[in-house]
């Protein structure tokens, strides 16, 4: 047996076919688990972020990859959709608190953790995971693959059998539990596995609201199921039973019957998961090191990663260390010493009554600006509740404004408030003010006046580093604001939700944040002057938070019926891939297993003769393999045929529906604008910036997003090949220029330059390669890097290359200057004055140096790009509302801005839209925005 670099046992494939072992976990059971396990000490990062329930979940799963060695494994969760249960029985799990939001805030790190570990995240709406799980065990059963189902639920239990077993997690660090038929039956007192459901359907469940028969505990139900079998003759044999116990048996026979279906884990739920799909080849050791050093585990880093992990995590720890001292340095005249608000004195006052109300709303309409923060139940700004609005604009001194629990009440407090919040004279100022403006437009509250947001000008100023408030508040203040594990409680299901936190205590909390942001915001302010940044972010970052809250409000129609039917034209296509493939092949495999795939292509069929293996010594199949063999044979398209539609199925047409709000009837995305170092932004949840479009499939999906009514056309207005032109812009490299001015197709000119040939003797083949080179070179391609990419002698990638430098003479000189220029000064910077810092740009290490030379030459190109986007959202948004037209931005996709549109303004609109987005960001280049039109997002791009 042999281990991968982490430590972990190599799935040996001659062994593992023979002895598969399949490990399904019940992620929020192990999630709240893990959280109230270190409820007493739990673990934070340096940014304040509880990692606890991270931490554990990490724990379990590597202990069980390690020591259980299971071939396939997969994490199933709840959704937050109602289920056949809640719909049967609406009180189902209706006392349950509202999830801690400090577990809600790990919920996008565990599914990060999950994917780094390459390990499949189940979810499916409408059902729960213990609903899943039962499905995926009952199917692997049949197949005689011994499963292990990790979770502390008792309710699994009735699912055990011949080869379904419980790995049940110990307390306190003691060692799993394993649970088969034998300690089932102990355990529950009864003949056969099943009769858990009569139990657990007797005596009910409290944590589910499930109300069992009144007065029957756990004994009772035990003795009772032991001595007529199952609720149904218990039912037909009440005469037997005698006194109050006949009685409740009787007058709760619906009740009996409701609780026992309530109880009883579905085995049916329609899924495409095959369970060879789920077979664990070993983690993304990148990602997962990666994951470490963000969430600051040493230990556990150190242990899988040994001193490649120390070094690597103590240098970015040490760095961050560094810039924090060096900041407060600047700040303080002493060393620092964190202050708490028992500390520091403050003046934070309620308000609740009209009087108090309209005396604060005074204040504030005499203030040039003032912070603001709100207080709600969840953490989604389109179904959060209100629970009140901070203020403060002098520091130390803060206000609390309570909504009252009724909704139309709290309304109506905000709408006191709009007053101020709506003036265009005052300046708002906040913490991630996008989340606090989305829930006021969602209450119906509007705002106008320019915006300052304390995290996105720390993004701005600090790239790097971490940008939660409480950092902010450690870092600029010398100052820890109060945990909100401190306001909530440390128990489980008697943790409280905000709206039970005593008053007194939600004001001094609230207050503090707003005080907080008011504080750090005066620094900030003059920290981005100093570094000449505040133009970025009053031009660019801040205007364009007020954009994206309209768009993510407007969100776009889904045509759910003809994603439905397209699902099914999948699903037969799939069939029809498969039917071919096994045809070609001469017999069935499973193709969705790269063993067996290996062994067809490469041992029966010999495609290759010399193919390439995995670290666990199997024959590759990766998608870029096979794409480098894919002329050898027809079966080599069809299976990468089969893996796009099956991709497609499961990750898009399947879950796109999903996404769509019952009320609105539309997919809102989420915009984050910050979520790459230059500057890119990213959609999610559901991220439409990853629907693949280059083949046919794909684009069937963007014909499902469909224009608001039959007067609206989706128009779409795309940049041109905009990160070229923006290193034309760069670079002012004449010939590149030349060929944009001359609206020269710009990979037809280059493959000219490089082959030495006329333009009218370009070959498509030579066109291709040359548009390979074009955009290499924005990313520092190198010759090796060339002949993997177009499978090419490396000879002629070499010399496509020299090529390239000698007719674009312009562009060397710009990744010349642009690494002297980052040497110089330790960052390189957009036209806008991004910075990107590249701290190993001077390092010893030549690996890290090369890599720092590229991020230097692409940075400033792709962060240009970034932010012309950034400004044409702003000017196009601008534009819409001074010409007071009803188009509507819905959604932005890399360089694409896609609106809704009335027919009857379509002579106007489009040349206001062009005009705008060519002008976003001035350059000598020509910016060229290609604009369509349709009556789908297909259609009309």
């Amino acid at each position: 047996m042999t281990e991968d670099l982490l430590g972990f046992p190599r799935n040996e494939p001659d062994l593992l076919d023979s002895q598969p072992r399949l490990f399904l976990l019940d992620g929020m059971a192990l999630v709240y688990r893990a959280h109230f396990a270190l409820i007493r000490s739990p673990r934070r990062n340096s940014a304040g972020l509880c990692t606890s329930a991270v931490f554990g979940m990490t724990n379990t799963v590597m202990d069980i990859l390690k020591k259980e060695r299971p071939t396939h494994i997969a994490v199933a969760f709840d959704t937050s959709e109602p289920t056949e249960r809640h719909r049967m029985f609406p009180a189902y799990k209706a006392q349950r608190d509202a999830m801690p939001e400090e577990i809600a805030l790990q919920l996008p790190i565990i599914d990060r953790l999950f994917s780094a570990l390459k390990i499949e995240s189940l979810r499916n709406p409408g059902y729960e995971a213990d609903d899943i799980i039962g499905t995926l065990a009952t199917e692997a059963a049949k197949q005689q693959v011994e499963t292990w189902m990790v979770t502390p639920d008792k309710d699994y239990d009735q699912l055990v059998g011949e080869h379904v077993s419980i790995f049940r997690p110990g307390r306190k660090g003691s060692d799993f539990e394993r649970i088969g038929v034998p300690e089932v039956l102990q355990k529950w007192g009864i003949e056969r596995v099943d009769q858990v459901i009569d139990v657990l359907g007797l005596m009910g469940d409290a944590s589910d609201n499930i109300p069992g028969v009144p007065g029957i505990g756990p004994k009772t139900a035990q003795k009772l199921i032991q001595q007529f079998g199952s609720i149904e003759s218990l039912l037909d044999n009440a005469d037997q039973l005698k006194g109050k116990q006949r009685e409740r048996v009787e007058e709760n026979r619906e009740l009996a019957l409701q609780s026992k279906q309530l109880v009883t884990i579905q085995l049916d739920v329609p899924q495409d998961v095959s369970i060879e799909s789920l077979r664990w080849d070993g983690p993304d050791e990148a990602a997962l090191q990666s994951l470490f050093m963000e969430l600051e585990f040493d230990t556990l880093g150190k242990k899988y990663f040994g001193a490649k992990f120390s070094s690597a995590a103590n240098r970015s720890a040490n760095l961050r260390t560094q810039r924090v001292k060096e900041i407060q340095t600047s700040l303080f005249d002493e060393p620092v010493t964190e202050k708490t608000i028992v500390d520091v004195p403050h003046n934070y006052q309620i308000v609740e009554s009209f009087e108090d109300q309209d005396a604060l709303i005074e204040k504030l309409q005499a203030q040039p600006a003032f912070a603001f923060d709100t207080e709600t139940t969840g953490l989604d700004p389109r179904t959060a509740d209100p629970l009140g609005l901070a203020f403060s604009f002098a520091s130390h001194e803060a206000y609390y404004v309570v909504c009252p629990d009724d909704p139309q009440a709290a309304k109506d407090v905000l709408k006191r408030f709009e007053v101020v919040l709506n003036d265009p004279k005052i300046k708002k100022i906040g913490h991630n003010l996008k989340y606090d403006l989305s829930l006021l437009k969602w209450q119906g509250i509007s705002y106008c006046g320019p915006l300052f947001d304390t995290m996105l000008a720390h993004t701005v100023k600090e790239p790097e580093m971490r940008h939660g408030l409480d950092e902010l508040a450690r870092i600029y203040l010398g100052y820890q604001p109060i945990p909100t594990s401190d306001l909530l409680g440390p128990k489980g299901k008697e943790q409280r939700t905000m709206r039970d936190v005593p008053q007194e205590k939600v004001v001094e909390y609230a207050c503090e944040d707003a005080d907080v942001t008011w504080q750090v915001a005066q620094i900030l302010e003059k920290e981005l002057d100093g570094a000449e940044l505040t133009r970025l972010c009053e031009d660019v970052e801040f205007p364009l938070v007020s954009v994206l809250i309209d768009m993510e409000f407007e969100g776009i129609r889904l045509d759910t019926d003809a994603l439905a039917a397209y699902s099914d034209e999948l699903s037969i296509e799939i069939e029809q891939l498969r039917s071919e493939i096994f045809a070609a092949a001469g017999h069935e495999f499973n193709i969705d297993s790269p063993k067996q795939m290996g062994v067809v292509l490469f041992d029966e069929m010999q495609l290759e003769a010399n193919p390439k293996k995995t670290a666990t010594g199997q024959y590759s199949t990766r998608e870029s393999e096979l794409e480098r063999l894919s002329a050898r044979h027809p079966i080599i398209a069809n299976i990468l045929e089969y893996r796009n539609a099956v991709k497609l199925k499961s990750v898009y047409v399947d879950q796109l529906p999903t996404h769509v709000d019952p009320r609105t009837k539309r997919i809102h995305t989420h915009y984050s604008q910050s979520w790459t170092a230059t500057g890119r932004m990213q959609s999610n949840d559901p991220n439409l910036q990853t629907i693949p479009i280059r083949k046919a499939r794909g684009r069937g999906i963007r014909a499902a997003f469909i224009a608001r009514d039959d007067s609206h056309r989706l128009l779409s207005a795309d940049y041109s090949q905009i990160e070229l032109r923006v290193m034309a812009e760069l670079s002012q490299d004449e010939a590149m220029l030349e060929a944009f001015r001359e609206q020269i197709d710009i990979h037809t000119a280059t493959a000219a330059k490089v082959y030495k040939v006329d333009l009218e003797d370009v070959t498509r083949e030579m066109r291709d390669k040359a548009k390979t080179v074009n955009f290499g070179i924005i990313y520092g391609i190198s010759a090796f890097g060339l002949q993997q990419r177009l499978n090419i002698p490396r000879d002629e990638a070499k010399q496509l290359i020299d090529n390239y430098f000698e007719k674009y003479p312009g562009v060397q000189r710009y990744i010349d200057e642009t690494i002297a220029f980052a040497k110089e000064h330790g960052y390189v910077q957009t036209l806008t004055g991004r910075r990107r810092y590249l701290r190993d740009i001077d390092s010893r290490n030549r690996g890290l140096a090369s890599a720092a030379e590229r991020l230097a030459m692409n940075s400033p190109i792709q962060g240009t790009a970034a932010d012309m986007l950034k400004l044409a959202l702003i000017k196009v948004h601008q534009e819409l509302q001074d010409r007071k037209l009803e188009t509507k931005m819905l959604l932005s996709v890399h360089d694409e801005i896609v609106f809704d549109m009335p027919l009857e303004e379509e002579a106007t609109v489009i040349p206001v839209i062009e005009e705008a987005m060519r002008n976003a960001l001035p350059m000598s280049v020509p910016i060229v925005v290609e604009v369509g039109m349709g009556t789908n997002w297909l259609e009309a791009h």
